[in-house]
């Protein structure tokens, strides 16, 4: 197989593309077709409306506004802890990452600092959200090629995944789990969760990881589909702004873990000088369908790297970080038993002054499944967001879909489509 996935972190990629398959001849007999959204391939919330000259694409207009949400608009109505409820719906393959990059963006505009325990574990789920994230895409990109077998190994461990977030958070789906400076609550038991998380990597997602690769990558059919379909170059996902798994299976070595580092990715994480956690970042050259498939799954290799190396390493101490008392939630015991954090209680919850933040601007980002998701963030010292504008990834690859489609075959459609992993609640936010 000519594809090599290039692992290590600042590997110079000299990237030699031939360009996008134009070579159809265009007869000026045309004809439209409306490609969802009741396609099953579009989830009945895409829609894609495609001039075909024969069985070839020749126009491609890309279409949304099937899935009205105004998530952001309601950043203006809930505050910091309640809008974490509606950011889990923005990306429903893997809810508890816009959790964790939601609060991760508060946490920058009010200048807190999260304790080393609650770095390790919204760490650990930020890599399991990945793997869900993945798992769903890689095995859809089975399924809508016809390997429905592929699917099955690759769905099948997510299930232990949503076992988890109802361990964690008491909600399967729509964990909701993080709150300004910390969690929702702490692990109902430390080495029960444990014992779930190996259990889960080792027993349940590796050899079902291997059964896929196994079964797919050696199959004409599937590689006949996916090599060669879809090309974008380095250059035009550089151009077109394209982060994420997208962005690396053309060569771009980017990715915020490495490069604007955060939570137990960066060096000092515990302030008493320990290093970062190690892992590759898979890149691929070849920038079509089957290197944005093979980049995924190596992804999910590298996440499972680094979840051994937290597992057995939780810190003890607290969740919620108190620098500043008033900008986290008190502990219970103290809600109940002082006065202090009895007022701070009311105040946050109850009360219409809540936080009192700076009147300022911040943009946090992280690294999520698809790549940057990030929200901007606008305060006017009030207990709720002025403005809030998200960053999805989403949005941005599905903007490509002219780009990737026209001059290829309809057939391909939907494997170029499967293979940018599109959640429409990113598109209508």
């Amino acid at each position: 197989m000519p594809y090599t996935l290039k692992p290590d972190h600042g590997y110079d990629v000299d990237v030699e593309q031939t360009g996008y398959l134009k070579q159809h001849v265009d007869t000026g007999d045309r004809w439209v077709l409306n490609f969802g959204p009741q396609h099953p391939a579009t989830h009945t919330t895409l829609r894609l409306v495609l001039e075909l000259d024969g069985e070839r694409v020749a126009r491609c207009t890309p279409h949304i506004g099937y899935l009205h949400s105004g998530f952001e608009k309601l950043a203006e109505h809930l505050d910091y802890n309640q809008w974490v409820t509606v950011a889990s719906r923005m990306n429903y393959l893997s809810p508890i990452a816009n959790d964790i990059c939601w609060h991760h963006a508060v946490e920058t505009l009010f200048g807190i600092d999260l304790t080393p325990r609650c770095k390790v574990l919204r760490t650990i789920m930020a890599e399991i959200a990945r793997i869900q994230d993945h798992l769903l895409c890689v095995g859809a990109a089975c399924l809508d090629l016809g390997a429905f077998t592929g699917f099955l190994y690759a769905f099948n461990p997510r299930e232990k995944i949503y076992d988890l977030c109802d361990y964690i958070s008491g909600q399967r789906f729509h964990a909701d789990w993080t709150r300004v400076g910390g969690l929702m609550q702490d692990l109902p038991d430390e080495e029960t969760f444990k014992r779930m998380v190996k259990n889960f990597l080792h027993a349940d997602l590796t050899p079902a990881l291997k059964d896929m690769e196994r079964l797919v990558l050696r199959n004409r059919i599937f590689l006949d589909r996916t090599r060669g379909i879809g090309i974008l170059s380095k250059q035009d996902a550089i151009a077109w702004s394209t982060t994420g798994p997208c962005a690396r299976a053309s060569g771009v070595r980017r990715d915020l873990r490495k490069d604007a580092p955060y939570l137990c990715y960066a060096d000092n994480w515990d302030g008493q000088g320990a290093e970062g956690v190690k892992f590759s970042v898979p890149v691929c050259e070849e920038g079509d369908v089957l290197a944005r498939f093979l980049v995924r799954v190596e992804e999910i290799k590298q996440s499972i790297k680094i979840i051994d190396q937290l597992i057995d390493n939780i810190p003890a101490g607290p969740i919620d970080t108190f620098a500043d008392a008033k900008m986290t939630k008190p502990r219970k015991a103290d809600v109940y038993g002082s006065i202090e954090g009895l007022i701070q209680h009311f105040q946050l919850i109850m009360s219409n002054r809540g936080w009192q933040p700076p009147i300022a601007e911040a943009y946090g980002a992280q690294e999520t499944a698809n790549g940057e998701l990030g929200y901007f963030i606008v305060s006017d010292g009030g207990p709720r967001a002025w403005r809030v504008k998200a960053r999805p990834p989403s949005f941005i690859n599905y903007s490509l879909m002219s780009k990737l489609t026209e001059g290829h075959m309809l057939a391909d459609v939907v494997a170029i489509i499967g293979s940018l992993n599109i959640v429409a609640a990113e598109l209508d936010r």
